[in-house]
């Protein structure tokens, strides 16, 4: 799948700034049934400043349950919670659509301190 979208309008390096994305370890995965699509639940330890979140990931296509807990994602933490199903979901965990349209997740190429903002 390619993609079909133009780039996004020109912004200032302030508006960058006002999106939080942090990195942070996965503790937790589990399924997550009740989502309207399928999803697991996360919970990422994002350090002691921020702490642990949930997450509603779409990821159950090209990641398995097993190979998520211990593994660092990328987490925009500024957005409002929302509400998904059940839980809420506190942050936005970060991903890129393969060839098909499923989700990827976004990868460290090694590992850094939980909490790490991206710049």
């Amino acid at each position: 799948m390619t993609s079909d979208t133009a780039p996004a309008d020109t912004i200032g390096f302030d508006d960058f700034l006002k999106v939080d994305i942090r990195v942070g370890t996965i503790v937790s995965a589990e399924p997550f049934p009740e989502a309207r699509k399928p999803a697991f639940r996360l919970v990422i330890d994002f350090g002691p400043e921020i702490g642990r979140k949930k997450s509603s990931a779409q990821i159950t296509v090209r990641h398995s349950l097993d190979e998520l807990v211990g593994r660092q994602v990328m987490a925009v933490v500024n957005f409002p919670a929302r509400q998904i199903g059940p839980m809420r979901s506190e942050v936005l965990t970060l991903g890129f659509p393969d060839d098909e349209g499923n989700v990827v997740l976004a990868a460290l190429s090694q590992p850094v301190p939980n909490g790490g903002r991206l710049f």
